[in-house]
């Protein structure tokens, strides 16, 4: 096995991170983050609560930028340090803890060059996330709770927040839908990729006869909206029902009719929330979701009549996105990107990071 050349890779690595810090600006964000905490200090800033949470993430986003990349840089400065002491003590043990450093490092800025590629008008946001099951009945329902995993999972990893704001449980087994929110920077330009259709092919659980199965969830991500999106939403066309909470085999969860679901009659739009115990609060909640999908909706008419004057007429990307094998053999495949993998066990235990970079920059590219 041939030496590593340490050096040829740390100054990769650099050339990487300087790419990465003209991309960011970095003088333009510290200049930034002095602005946005002096409006943050302002005495009477949480009058106007929606605007004092918009100065205080994008406060929040910012300094996480910075610290992202001042941590970077440190570290890539601090390896040929590393290196030199390992080399003069002749210490193959620390020679390898510092080649596990540049492995870490790399990776580290591998993933912050991918966030350079998400700039667009609504990347930087928090995401909504919604799996329905598809086609395959009980098999699909069980598969979009899979998905659900799979992604909780992700965000798990990650350290993201999570709120889930509504989930409806199937009958027999699995869910047939779910809504949650994951609130991080660049969350929706993040999570946005794995929008479309998922299919598994597996020898069915719920088949005495053990046959392989087909089965289809539906993943949607949406951007949260914001205050200077300007969605207007007519009461009129809003149909409103009340119902009990639920839970895993139709148990309910409160004595309470709180559960809230809207209905935009324009659109035909449906969405559910039931986390929150006062029917006020759900409602609330329900229409900010409401409020994000019809903002995403927009931005597909505005791409639909960009597409048409390019004379684009091909497909979304976003249906039949991916296929997740399990038997007979076992492979997860990207159908977009190419990119596939045989450990599929990780994969739905929530590692899909290189899924998702490979489509951000499969996205970027095309």
């Amino acid at each position: 096995m041939a030496a590593r050349e340490y050096d040829l890779e740390i100054a990769a690595i650099d050339a990487t991170l300087v790419s990465i810090e003209k991309v960011l600006d970095l003088p333009k964000l510290r200049a930034a983050a002095i602005d946005l905490e002096a409006q943050a200090g302002v005495p009477d800033l949480w009058d106007d609560p929606e605007n004092a949470q918009k100065i205080t993430s994008r406060l929040s986003r910012v300094q996480s930028t910075i610290s992202r990349l001042e941590g970077l840089r440190r570290r890539v400065e601090d390896m040929p340090i590393l290196l030199e002491l390992a080399n003069a003590e002749s210490d193959e043990s620390a020679l390898a803890d510092a080649g596990a450093e540049l492995d870490s490092v790399k990776k580290a800025i591998s993933e912050l060059e991918v966030q350079t590629l998400l700039n667009g008008e609504y990347d930087e946001r928090d995401a909504l996330v919604t799996i329905r099951s598809e086609a395959g009945g009980v098999e699909a329902a069980d598969w979009a709770e899979m998905l659900m995993r799979m992604y909780l999972r992700y965000c798990e990893r990650h350290n993201l927040k999570v709120d889930v704001l509504e989930t409806s449980y199937a009958e027999e087994a699995g869910i047939k839908s779910t809504t949650f929110r994951v609130s991080s920077p660049y969350a929706y330009g993040t999570l946005s990729v794995e929008q479309g259709t998922h299919r598994l092919v597996r020898i069915s659980p719920f088949d005495s006869q053990s046959r392989r199965h087909t089965s289809f969830a539906g993943v949607e991500i949406v951007p949260v909206v914001e205050q200077s999106d300007a969605i207007e939403i007519d009461e009129k066309e809003i149909r409103v029902d009340v119902y009990r909470s639920s839970g895993p085999g139709g148990q309910g969860v409160n004595t309470t009719d709180s559960a809230v679901r809207l209905t935009h009659i324009p659109t035909g739009i449906v969405v559910s929330c039931q986390n929150e115990r006062s029917q006020i609060q759900n409602k609330a909640t329900a229409m900010a979701v409401l409020q994000s999908r019809l903002l995403e909706r927009r931005r597909q008419e505005e791409q639909a009549k960009i597409n048409a004057l390019k004379g684009d007429n091909s497909g979304s990307w976003g249906n039949q996105m991916r296929t997740y094998v399990l038997a007979p053999y076992q492979m997860v495949k990207d159908l977009r990107t190419d990119y596939e993998t045989g450990n599929t066990s990780a994969v739905l235990n929530g590692e899909i990071d290189e899924f998702i970079e490979a489509g951000i920059r499969w996205r970027r590219s095309s």
